[in-house]
Order: structure tokens, then C-alpha cells, then sequence
């Protein structure tokens, strides 16, 4: 192909004519062929940030088949969310070591290469390769990202990843500067400083600044390649209140029956100087005793005397000096009927009591802090009753004494009553006692059937096995398990179950680390151990749910209905009188060996009860704490928990709202709110489709520091049953665990009672962590130890249903998730066909998914199979399920309003798409 010929014709004669000479020559050339092969051996041969050079096996015309041909470079990556294609010629197609760099790409990127050998009769390409460009330092944190949070000494600061990171990100670097204060007494020079962050965290908190400063925060992130370059911003801290100088005794100097005279020492300015003082009196009248804990509220508002009464007003303020006028102490007259700008100093009144309080005020940018002191108090003038007074109060007595004497004939009479029906329950609840174990169960529970979460028939839960043949179907993932074959069980204190005397062998691992507790008196409740089951390994969990779902779910059923119902320990701190309105069902109250105790608070009995107990984790003991929703009268003490064990993630697994009624108190603020002497400010929100996590600051008053505690409100748990699948509860438990510090306190969990669904999510998390440290789970006696810390805890058999269900889906499935940079290379990777299988990773990933993807019932597509729905159906094996249709507004009734499509989530909403056939 490809080749010129000369072509001539020559006339020959026989005999003696002989050959004559060559006519004219024809000169013409054949036609290209398709080349034999594209180009081989394609490889890289360097890879820069910005540039990639590859080399190819050198081809000549036995390949090309034509002399005149195109090599192009065909080559795509993505770059600002978008593809892009590009093409160059090479020219370099001689050489006996022929390469083409192509430049001008982006670095961390990856590229997908070949080579076109083209002519005009056709083209072949080569093998594509898909390489990896370097990594390069980041463009800069965007400025508009940078945002702090600003209190009086911290500073909240977040930003964003830059928009080009040009690889991972490994490090932030924040440096930081006072740059100026509204107080000019404060030292700048030491207020200076640099963190280093890990590059999955775009968040600090500032601990130790100045109140009313301004600081220069610059930023800037780094890769393996280095730092890319800097951004600042400036934020400045809220001014403080002065702080009050301290008086031991709240005693004046001198005392009449209109005066008080006292001394007035200068406040110390905290971040603004001090504006001003003031000088406040309160009369004291008869009310209710401020609790300890209240935090004293200064006098934002200035009250003429003039205008106290009109007002109805306790307080007034008798007069303001300007700060320059108190440079040192100095001693005032209160009462002495003078004016200081413009605040009358009144005589008090010789038959009042009054407070004197001294109160110092900052204003700067916009903001004013005030803090105030007690400084003297001043008690009513007493004086002689006349005669006629004291006649009066004689008679008064009289009646008095009348009075309580009928009192008492009424008391002794109810109490002659509540003794005898005390007799009568005694009675009863003796015959009770002697009843079965399951009559007892039915007491317990009778006390508030509203409140208990309702169990359902096992064949209503979703099964991944019974639609599907599973047979010799192995972990996904074996390799991420070690596989064990002991056995585990669970010790539990004897001083509760008398009738138990199950000892743990030294062969024996157990789930949760034992506590000695100190030693009681048995308890007269009948209790059932049952048989103490093995651990399962992973590899053979599968089949275990498989025969546990046998004839209708009897293994469950069975094993659920051995664990011992209601209370099988002390709970007399929960039942006090004072404790009664802290609990929100009278039935699901904390034991008193594992209840969380507050601190007491001085003044107020019983204060350190709150209806939470500890929980062990897998080998972490107290890792939880499994407590109510919040009602209104509990959120200072749900703070106060939080506060005391140094928790720093909050699990809640319930809606405020379910069928019309509360579950829970929203305990959480919009913005900032100050319960007692804890505030709490919300700093961000992340809304996913099933749940939302909610970060905050919190601070207690004189702790002088502040928290970061994240909340993680699963909102997919239906109001009814439990979920239809576990894919979103198994990535909620996820989230949680890579949120959480490592050596923050115990982990608070809660629902509406504190027992259902909080069981099913510690369960789950605990079971997880056994399966990849042992390769076993031992889901029942991990159920038997949460009952043993936590009454009725996984209330259903359907919730135990799914607790297996869900361990399984996690073991088969593993977790899925990819960082998005990385989907392009590990797609690739889960493409490759393993030589020996004769398959790929994606095939079994995705075979693995429609075996756990649980078959629809007839049941549950009822309405898609009403009579008059059927012509709406395309295709009658493609049916919506009732839970997830979309119901059409009609005028004609109920008739109408279906049609064939169904409500799916989106990564951050619920139901935002609608998946229908074509019309």
C-alpha cells in the first residue's frame, strides 16, 4: 500500500523482429491501507503536578501502512466539576524512542490517555491509561469562607477547604495576633500564637483571649507538596462586664434610720474601660428565695425614684458618677438628698428594708456589660405594738388555734383511711407475687400501656432471607474479621438475681467490662435467666437469621420472650416524691446501681437524680449513658449531665412529635440560650435526609472555658415499627463514631423513654465494634447486660429482629462510602476482572445488593393493588409500596388519587424526588 509504480509496455515481435524500446512510462501510486494495529506499549514515563510525559513502542510503515499519517494524543480530566477533552498532534514519530508531554493540566487530577494512529483510509487506537497527576500546594481558603463566632475570651473559627486543594489536604495553619483592644491598659505583645489543624478539620476554637480585642487570624493549607499561600481575617472578642471588687461583708460604714453610708472601691475594666458606676437601692420585699444557682441579674435600666412607684419598680438608681470621679476608694452617703446626674439620692425610708447594690457598666462597638455588687443591706426600724395591736393579735391567735385543731381531726381521719387501703394493696401485691412470671410481666407493663412502644408479629419486619436464595453466600469482606469460635457471655451483679449462680470460666471473653457494686439484699422479683447463648461468628451469621426466622420467627420470638421483663433492680432514688415529675413514664425509671448522679445542688433535696444510667461498651465501661427525652422541668439537669461527664456527642433517636404526641422537649436553642448558669449557643446545622447534626458551644458560668458538643438527631425512625431497612441508621452510627473524640466522656443516648430505640442504637454500635475486633457477635447477651444497667431496654421483638438484621447488612455490605476525588481510581479498580473468578469487585458488590435488598409483599403494595388501580399499573411486577406514594389532590374521592410513582430521598432531603413510569 502506499507505494508508487512505473509502469511501461514494450512491443515485441516473434522472429527476427525481436523487442522494441519502452513506450512512455505511467507513473501512479496505490492506495493507504487501514494500519495494522494502533500503538503499543503506551506508558508514562514522568508525572508532574502540571505535566505528564508518555512514551510508546516505535512503528514504522509495517504498521501504518502509509508514509503519510497523524498520531494524535487524545486525553480527558476533570477540572472544575466538568470534563474536559483534548487532542495534540505529535510529531515525534520517527524517534526509536518516540514520547509527547502534555501540559497544562491540573495537578491531583486524574487523566485518561491514548493514542489515535490515523491515515486516510482509517484509524486505531491504543489501550486508554489512566494515571494520576502529582499533587501541588492549594490556591488559598476562600476569604468569604472565614467565619468566627466571637464570645468575650474565644473565639470560634471555621473556614473551607480552598477550592483547588491540588491533592489532599494534610495541614492548616492558623496564625494569630491582638492587633488592638478597646481597653489600652491590656498588653498586645503576648497575644500571639499558631495551630495546626488536621486537614479534616476546618474548625478551631480560641481559649485565653482578651475581651475586646481585635485579632488578625491568617490561614493557610497544605499538602504533601507544601503550603499554599495565606488569607487573613480579622474578628474582635465581646468586651467582659468589669469585675466588681469583692466585699466580704455586705456591712455599711454607718448606719441611720434614713442613711447608709458605704465605701465605694473601683471596678477593673475587663476589654472596655469602665463608662460609668451607678449606685442602685432595691427595697426588699417579702418573696420567694432566689435558688443558689440563679445567677444575679444586674440593673440594665436606669429608675428615677421619681418614677419607681409608677413603674411598680423594687429598685432605683440614687446616682452615677463618671468612672475618671472613683479612682480609688472612697466613701458615699446613701440617703443624703442630694442629685448626681440627674438621680435624686432619696431618704430611705425608716420602716423599709433595702439592698444597696454598686454597679459598674463598659460600653464599646455597640455593646454594654454591667456588674454589680451587694454592698450593704439595711434592715426595717422596729418599734413598740400599741396596746390595741396587741389585743388584736391575741384574738387572731385564737382563731388560729381553732383552725388547726379542725386541721388536725381532718389529717388524722384520711390517715386512719390511706392506712387501711395501704393494708389491702399489701395484700394484693403478696398474692401477685405468687403469680407467674408472665402475669407479673403484664403488671409491669399495665402500669402506662400508652407509653410503652408496641411490639409486632415477626413476619410484619422486613426479612433479607426469605425472598432470596442465599445459600453459600460468605462475607464480602472476610478479611476484615478475625474469626473466633469462643464463647461470650455476661457477668451480672448476684446481688440482684439471687436465683443465679452462673459463673464466667477464665476461657470466657466478655462483652462488657464487670463492676463491683456494693453488695444489697435480693430483690423478691421473679427472674428467668435462660440459657446463656454462644457468640455467633460473622461467617455464620447469616445462616443463624436464616433458621431464627423459621416457622414464622419462632427462634426469636423464643429467645426475645426469655429476657426478663420490667424492674429487676432497686429504683428507690427514681420513686422519691421529689424525683416523681423527673420521670416521664412511671415505668421505664433508672436503677439505682447504674443511675447517673449529678452534682448536688446546695439548698435543693434529691438534685442529682436524673433518669439516665450508665452502659458499658465493648471493653469502654460507662461508654454511654441511655436516658429520657428532655421534658421541660429536666433540661437544666440534661445540661448539667452533659456538663459533669465532659460528653461531646448527644445520640437522639426520636422526633419532638410522633402521632400527635411530644416525645420529647426541644432542649436545644435557635440561636443562644442560657439555662441557669449553663449557656448554650448553636453554631452550626447540617440537615442530611435522616438526620441532622447539630454542633454547639456551651459554657457554664465560672468554668471559664467552653465546649464544642455535637447533637446527632436520627429523624428516619418511623413513628410506628421500626425502620424498613438499616442502610440509613448503619450510616448515622457511622457518622457518630467518626465525630466523636476518642477521649471525650460518655456518649448521651437518648429517645423518648430512654429504653426502645436507644437499646437498638447502643446494641448496634457495640455489636459493630465486636465484629471487626473478634470476628464474633453476641447480640442476646448484649441485650441481657443493657437490661441488667437499664430497664426493658430493645422493648420489641421487632426491634431485636432488626438489630440483626441491621449487624447483618453491615457485615455483608461493609461501608461504601468514597471520598469523591477518589471515585474515577476507584471505579477503575472495582472494574478490573479478577483472573481467577472471572469477575470484578463491582459485580459482587452490586450481586451483594439485590440479596440484601428485601423483596416487596403483596401486603405491602395494597393499594397499588386495588381493582381500580390496576390499569394504572404498566407493568403489575413494578409496583410503589403504600409507605412511599405520593397521593394526588383530588376532587373525585379516594378513587383517583393514586398513581404509580414513589417518594425517594436525596443525599441532604427527605422525599425529594418522585420515581414514576412513563405515562
Amino acid at each position: 500500500p502506499d507505494t508508487e509504480y512505473e509502469i511501461s509496455v514494450l512491443l515485441t515481435r516473434p522472429g527476427e523482429g525481436g523487442t522494441g524500446s519502452p513506450g512512455p512510462a505511467l507513473k501512479t501510486r496505490t492506495k493507504c491501507a487501514d494500519p495494522v494495529h494502533g500503538p503499543r506499549k503506551l506508558e508514562v514515563v514522568e508525572i508532574k503536578s502540571w505535566q505528564i510525559t508518555i512514551t510508546w513502542e516505535p512503528f514504522g510503515y509495517n504498521v501504518t501502512r502509509c508514509h503519510k499519517y497523524n498520531l494524535t494524543v487524545h486525553y480527558c480530566y476533570q477540572t472544575g466539576g466538568q470534563e474536559q477533552v483534548r487532542e495534540e498532534v505529535s510529531w515525534d514519530t520517527n524517534n526509536s524512542h518516540p514520547q509527547h508531554t502534555i501540559t497544562n493540566l491540573s495537578p491531583y487530577t486524574n487523566v485518561s490517555v491514548k493514542l489515535i494512529l490515523m491515515n486516510p483510509e482509517g484509524r486505531k487506537e491504543s489501550q486508554e491509561i489512566v494515571v494520576q497527576t502529582d499533587e501541588d500546594v492549594p490556591s488559598a481558603v476562600p476569604l468569604e469562607s472565614i467565619q468566627g463566632n466571637t464570645f468575650e475570651e474565644k473565639i470560634f473559627l471555621q473556614w473551607k477547604e480552598p477550592v483547588q486543594t491540588y491533592g489532599v489536604i494534610t495541614l492548616y495553619e492558623i496564625t494569630y495576633k491582638a492587633v488592638s483592644s478597646f481597653d489600652p491598659e491590656i498588653d498586645l505583645s503576648n497575644q500571639s500564637g499558631r495551630v495546626l489543624k488536621h486537614g479534616n478539620e476546618t474548625h478551631y476554637l480560641f481559649f485565653g483571649l482578651h475581651p475586646g480585642t481585635t485579632y488578625s487570624f491568617t490561614i493557610r493549607a497544605s499538602t504533601a507538596k507544601g503550603f499554599g499561600p495565606p488569607v487573613t481575617s480579622q474578628f474582635t472578642t465581646k468586651i467582659s462586664a468589669p469585675s466588681m471588687p469583692p466585699y466580704e461583708l455586705e456591712t455599711p460604714l454607718n448606719q441611720t434610720d434614713s442613711t447608709v453610708r458605704v465605701l465605694l472601691k473601683p471596678a477593673q475594666s475587663r476589654g472596655a474601660p469602665v463608662s460609668v458606676y451607678q449606685i442602685v437601692v432595691e427595697e426588699e420585699r417579702p418573696r420567694r428565695t432566689k435558688k443558689t444557682t440563679e445567677i444575679l441579674k444586674c440593673y440594665p435600666v436606669p429608675i428615677h425614684f421619681q418614677n419607681a412607684s409608677i413603674l411598680n419598680s423594687q429598685y432605683y438608681f440614687a446616682a452615677e458618677f463618671p468612672a475618671h470621679s472613683i479612682q480609688m476608694a472612697q466613701p458615699f452617703t446613701i440617703g443624703d438628698n442630694k442629685t448626681y446626674s440627674g438621680f435624686w439620692n432619696t431618704p430611705l425610708l425608716p420602716h423599709k428594708s433595702y439592698s444597696i447594690y454598686f454597679q459598674a457598666a463598659s460600653r464599646a462597638n455597640g455593646e454594654t456589660k454591667i456588674d454589680c455588687v451587694r454592698v450593704a443591706t439595711k434592715g426595717a426600724a422596729t418599734r413598740k405594738p400599741d396596746p390595741e395591736q396587741e389585743k388584736q393579735t391575741d384574738h387572731t391567735v385564737k382563731i388560729a388555734g381553732i383552725i388547726a385543731g379542725i386541721l388536725l381531726f381532718v389529717i388524722l381521719f384520711l390517715g386512719v383511711v390511706l392506712v387501711m387501703k395501704k393494708r389491702k394493696l399489701a395484700k394484693k401485691r403478696k398474692e401477685t407475687l405468687s403469680n407467674t412470671r408472665q402475669e407479673m410481666t403484664v403488671m409491669v407493663n399495665s402500669m402506662d400501656k400508652s407509653y410503652a412502644e408496641q411490639g409486632t408479629n415477626c413476619d410484619e419486619a422486613f426479612s433479607f432471607m426469605d425472598t432470596h436464595n442465599l445459600n453459600g453466600r460468605s462475607v464480602s469482606s472476610p478479611s476484615s474479621f478475625t474469626m473466633k469460635t469462643n464463647t461470650l457471655s455476661t457477668t451480672v451483679p448476684n446481688s440482684y438475681y439471687p436465683d443465679e449462680t452462673q459463673t464466667v470460666g477464665s476461657d470466657t471473653s466478655s462483652l462488657v467490662q464487670s463492676h463491683t457494686y456494693k453488695k444489697r439484699d435480693p430483690v423478691d422479683v421473679p427472674y428467668q435467666t435462660g440459657q446463656l447463648h454462644p457468640a455467633i461468628r460473622v461467617a455464620d451469621l447469616l445462616q443463624h437469621i436464616t433458621q431464627m426466622k423459621c416457622a414464622e420467627g419462632y427462634g426469636f420470638k423464643e429467645e426475645y420472650e426469655s429476657f426478663f421483663e420490667g424492674q429487676s433492680a432497686p429504683w428507690d432514688s427514681a420513686k422519691k416524691d421529689e424525683n416523681r415529675m423527673k420521670n416521664r413514664y412511671g415505668n421505664i425509671i433508672a436503677y439505682d446501681h447504674s443511675r447517673v448522679r449529678l452534682q448536688p445542688i446546695e439548698g435543693e433535696l434529691n438534685s442529682d437524680y436524673i433518669n439516665g444510667n450508665y452502659i458499658d461498651g465493648y471493653h469502654r465501661p460507662n461508654h454511654y449513658i441511655a436516658t429520657q427525652g428532655p421534658m421541660q422541668e429536666t433540661i437544666y439537669d440534661f445540661w448539667r449531665m452533659v456538663w459533669h461527664e465532659n460528653t461531646a456527642s448527644i445520640v437522639m433517636v426520636t422526633n419532638l412529635v410522633e402521632v400527635g404526641r411530644v416525645k420529647c422537649c426541644k432542649y436545644w436553642p435557635d440561636d443562644t440560650e442560657i439555662y441557669k448558669d449553663i449557656k448554650v449557643t448553636l453554631i452550626e446545622t447540617e440537615l442530611l435526609a435522616e438526620y441532622v447534626i447539630r454542633t454547639f458551644a456551651v459554657e457554664k458560668r465560672g468554668a471559664h472555658e467552653i465546649r464544642e458538643i455535637r447533637q446527632f438527631h436520627f429523624t428516619g425512625w418511623p413513628d410506628h415499627g421500626v425502620p424498613y431497612h438499616a442502610t440509613g441508621l448503619l450510616g448515622f452510627v457511622r457518622q457518630v463514631k467518626s465525630k466523636s473524640p476518642p477521649n471525650a466522656g460518655p456518649l448521651v443516648v437518648h429517645c423518648s423513654a430512654g429504653a426502645g430505640r436507644t437499646g437498638c442504637f447502643i446494641v448496634i454500635d457495640i455489636m459493630l465494634d465486636m465484629a471487626e475486633r473478634e470476628g464474633v457477635v453476641d447480640i442476646f447477651n448484649c441485650v441481657r447486660e443493657l437490661r441488667s444497667r437499664r430497664v426493658n431496654m430493645v422493648q420489641t421483638e421487632e426491634q431485636y429482629v432488626f438489630i440483626h438484621d441491621a449487624i447483618l447488612e453491615a457485615c455483608l455490605c461493609g461501608d461504601t462510602s468514597v471520598l469523591a476525588s477518589q471515585v474515577r481510581s476507584v471505579y477503575y479498580e472495582m472494574n478490573k476482572l479478577d483472573p481467577q473468578t472471572n469477575s470484578s469487585q463491582i459485580k459482587e458488590e452490586f450481586r451483594t445488593l439485590n440479596m440484601v435488598t428485601p423483596t416487596l409483599r403483596v401486603e405491602d403494595c395494597s393499594i397499588a393493588l386495588l381493582p381500580r388501580n390496576h390499569e394504572k399499573n404498566r407493568c403489575m411486577d413494578v409496583l410503589p409500596p403504600d409507605r412511599c406514594l405520593p397521593f394526588l389532590i383530588t376532587i373525585d374521592g379516594e378513587s383517583s388519587n393514586y398513581i404509580n410513582a414513589a417518594l425517594m430521598d436525596s443525599y441532604k432531603q427527605p422525599s425529594a424526588f418522585i420515581v414514576t413510569q412513563h405515562p
